[in-house]
C-alpha cells in the first residue's frame, strides 16, 4: 500500500476505537460531522467520503457496520486486481472484517489491525483460510513473476494436490513435497499453475547514459546484463542514477519496463563510491568517476557486474544483502497539476483525487486547497493569495526539483484559464531569462483533466454547447484590451456561442457592457443568456436573461456568462427553462417528415 489508510469513525460509539485503529496504524482519523467530537479531519456524508477515498486509491478502514462501505464502494467496483483495500471494524474491536483488496493488502492490513486489538479477523479469502497465505501477494520485497497462474495454483493446492518449496520459504508454508511447487529465485525460472516463481528484488540497475540516447539501446544493454548474470528482471528492484538523468527518456523507458522507480543520486554521493573503473572524463563531465557503477555500489550492495558499455549508455548491476524495501537515494519529483472542478467532491475526477492522496505536498490558492476538505487532511500545504499565481507555480516547481511529489491544486480544469499554462511557459525558460532551475526542468509534470466552469454551467443550463463555441476572459490584467475586443468582435460575427470568464472585477466594470453591445450587433436581443455563481456549491445559483437586458451589475468574478448564439433558446421544461443550442438535427427530421408526407 503506497498510500497510508484512513480510518473512518462515524459515530461516538465507534470514535475510541477509530482512534485505537489509527494508532496501531500511524493512520489518520476521519470524523463524521456533528457525530464525532475529535478527528484529524471531517465529512459530512459518510458514503460519498468512503467512495472519494476508495475512488482515489486510499485504503479505507472504517469503524462501522460493513454494509455502510460496501454501499459506498460499490459503484465504483471494476477490477479487483487495482482497487484499495476496504476493511470494517466493529465498533467494540471484536471483529475486522477484509471487504475488498484481500490481496493488495487488505488481509494483512486486517491481521494487523486485529493483532493489536487481540480481535478476531474475519478472513474469507479461500487460500488465506485455508493455507493462511495469499500466494499471489507475496511479502514486500518479492514479485510474483507469473501472477496469471496464481488462481489456477491456489485451486490445486485447495482440492489437495499439496505444496512443496524450492529456495526460500516466504510465506512459511509447510512444504508437503506437493505438486505446485513455489519458487523462489534470483534466476529467470519458468512458470506455470503447477509452479509459481517469485523472484526476491534485490538487485539494482546503475545506468549511465549520453543526453538523449537511443531507450532501445539502452534496454538491448540492460537484458545483456542480466542475462549474463543470470538474474531475471523481475528481481530488479530499482533503476539507478545520477540525478543529472532525472528526465532522461531512456532511464525512465527502462524503468517503466522493469515495473520499478528510477532512483537519483547527486555527483557527491556518486563520487563516495569505490567504483572499480572510474573515468577522468566522467568526472569532467559531470562531477564523479562513475556513474553506472557508483549508481548500483550506492544503493547499498556489491556489484555483481562492473560496467558494461555501448556507444551511448552504460550499465553495471548490484547486489543487495536483502531486497530492496526501502529506497536509496531520492525519487525523481513529480509536479500533478489538477483542477478539482468547481469544488464539490463528486464533480473531482477519480484520476484528481488519486493524484491529491499521492502527493506529499499541495500547493495553491488557500481556498481552493480547502474545498478538498478531508482529502487534504494531513498533508503539508501551501498557501498562496490570489495574484501570486507565478510565484505559486515556481515554488511547485521548485518543491518537485527536490524529488517531491507536488500537487498544485487548480479550481476548475487546471489548463483553462488556469495554472498549466504557466507551468509549462516558466519549464520553457531558461534559468537566466527568469525561469526555473535546472533541477525543475527534470521533474515529471501530469496533467489531469476536471470539470471546468464552462462545463458545469452548460450542464446545469442543459445544451447550450450544442455547437460551436468559445471562451473568452475579460481580464484585461494579461491580454491588452485591443486584443480582447478584437476577439469579441470576430466571436460576435462568427456567431458562437460564448462563455465569458473573469466577467467583471471590482475595478473593471465596462468590458462586459461593450461585449453585449458588440454581441447586440450581431445576434437578436432575445438572445437567451445564462448566469451561473457558485456551481457545484451550496449557494449555486442560476438565472437567465435576454442578451438585451444583461446588466453589468448581478455579474460578480464567481459567475460565468454564457451567451447563446443566434439559435440558441430556452426549452420550457416543468422545472424551468433549460437552454440549447441546435446543431441541425431539427433540419433532418423535418426533411425526413417531408419526405414522409409526400
Amino acid at each position: 500500500m503506497a498510500v497510508k489508510p484512513v480510518v473512518l469513525a462515524l459515530s461516538r460509539s465507534g470514535e475510541d476505537m477509530a482512534h485505537r485503529v489509527a494508532a496501531l496504524l500511524g493512520a489518520q482519523v476521519h470524523g463524521r460531522e456533528g457525530r464525532v467530537e475529535k478527528a484529524d479531519a471531517y465529512f459530512p456524508n459518510a458514503l460519498d467520503h468512503a467512495r472519494d477515498l476508495f475512488a482515489a486509491g486510499v485504503p479505507v478502514v472504517g469503524v462501522c457496520a460493513s454494509g455502510i462501505l460496501i454501499r459506498a464502494v460499490a459503484p465504483l467496483l471494476v477490477d479487483k486486481t487495482s482497487e484499495p483495500p476496504v476493511v470494517s471494524v466493529s465498533d467494540d474491536g471484536a471483529v475486522v472484517v477484509p471487504l475488498l483488496g484481500g490481496h493488495r493488502g487488505a488481509n494483512r492490513l486486517a491481521s494487523e489491525i486485529a493483532a493489536g486489538l487481540e480481535a478476531v479477523s474475519a478472513v474469507t479469502t479461500a487460500g488465506d483460510v485455508a493455507m493462511g497465505v495469499a500466494l499471489d501477494a507475496p511479502p514486500l520485497g518479492y514479485r510474483l513473476a507469473n501472477p496469471g497462474d496464481a488462481k489456477g495454483a491456489m485451486a490445486a493446492m485447495l482440492s489437495g494436490a499439496g505444496v512443496s518449496v524450492s529456495g526460500e520459504n516466504i510465506f512459511g508454508i509447510e512444504d508437503t513435497g506437493g505438486a505446485v511447487e513455489l519458487c523462489v529465485s534470483d534466476a529467470p525460472v519458468e512458470g506455470s499453475e503447477a509452479r509459481l516463481v517469485y523472484h526476491p528484488q534485490r538487485f539494482a540497475l546503475g545506468l549511465g547514459c549520453a543526453r538523449n540516447a537511443d531507450p532501445e539501446e539502452l534496454w538491448a544493454l540492460v537484458q545483456e546484463v542480466l542475462d549474463g548474470a543470470g538474474v531475471a528482471p523481475g528481481a530488479v528492484g530499482c533503476v539507478a542514477s545520477i540525478d543529472l538523468k532525472a528526465d532522461e527518456p531512456a532511464m525512465n523507458v527502462v524503468a517503466a519496463r522493469l515495473g520499478v522507480p528510477l532512483r537519483l543520486f547527486t555527483a557527491a554521493e556518486l563520487e563516495a563510491q569505490a567504483v572499480p573503473n572510474p573515468s577522468d572524463v566522467v568526472f569532467a563531465e559531470v562531477g564523479c568517476h562513475g556513474v553506472s557503477e557508483g549508481a548500483a555500489l550506492a544503493c547499498g550492495g556489491a556489484l555483481v557486474t562492473e560496467k558494461r558499455k555501448t556507444a551511448n549508455a552504460t550499465c553495471a548491476l548490484g547486489r543487495a544483502a536483502e531486497p530492496l524495501t526501502e529506497m536509496p537515494g531520492r525519487a525523481r519529483g513529480r509536479l500533478s497539476v489538477v483542477g478539482i472542478g468547481p469544488g464539490q467532491a463528486s464533480w473531482r475526477t477519480p484520476e484528481v483525487s488519486r493524484l491529491v492522496a499521492e502527493a506529499e505536498e499541495l500547493v495553491g490558492y488557500g481556498l481552493y486547497i480547502d474545498l478538498l476538505g478531508p482529502l487534504a487532511a494531513g498533508k503539508e500545504r501551501s498557501d498562496f493569495p490570489l495574484g501570486g499565481e507565478e510565484a505559486r507555480c515556481r515554488y511547485a516547481l521548485e518543491r518537485a526539483a527536490e524529488g517531491r511529489n507536488v500537487a498544485l491544486v487548480c479550481s476548475g480544469d487546471a489548463g483553462i484559464y488556469a495554472m498549466g499554462a504557466l507551468v509549462f511557459e516558466l519549464l520553457d525558460r531558461a534559468p537566466e531569462s527568469e525561469g526555473v532551475s535546472d533541477a525543475a526542468h527534470r521533474v515529471d509534470v501530469v496533467c489531469s483533466p476536471g470539470v471546468s466552469a464552462l462545463q458545469g454551467a452548460a450542464a446545469r443550463a442543459g445544451a447550450p454547447l450544442g455547437h460551436d463555441f468559445c471562451t473568452i476572459s475579460l481580464s484585461d490584467l494579461l491580454t491588452p484590451r485591443a486584443d480582447i475586443l478584437r476577439r469579441l468582435q470576430a466571436a460576435a460575427e462568427g456567431d458562437f456561442v460564448i462563455a465569458f470568464y473573469n466577467p467583471v472585477s471590482k475595478t473593471r466594470r465596462t468590458l462586459l457592457a461593450e461585449a453585449r453591445d458588440i454581441l447586440l450587433q450581431h445576434r437578436p436581443a432575445e438572445t437567451p443568456v445564462m448566469l451561473a455563481s457558485n456551481l457545484g456549491r451550496p449557494e449555486e445559483q442560476v438565472r437567465y436573461r435576454r442578451l438585451e437586458d444583461l446588466q453589468v451589475d448581478e455579474v460578480d468574478m464567481l459567475t460565468v456568462v454564457l451567451v447563446g448564439s443566434s439559435n440558441s433558446r430556452l426549452a420550457q421544461l416543468g422545472e424551468g427553462p433549460r437552454m440549447f443550442t441546435p446543431r441541425g438535427y431539427a433540419r433532418k427530421i423535418d426533411g425526413d417528415l417531408a419526405q414522409g408526407r409526400g
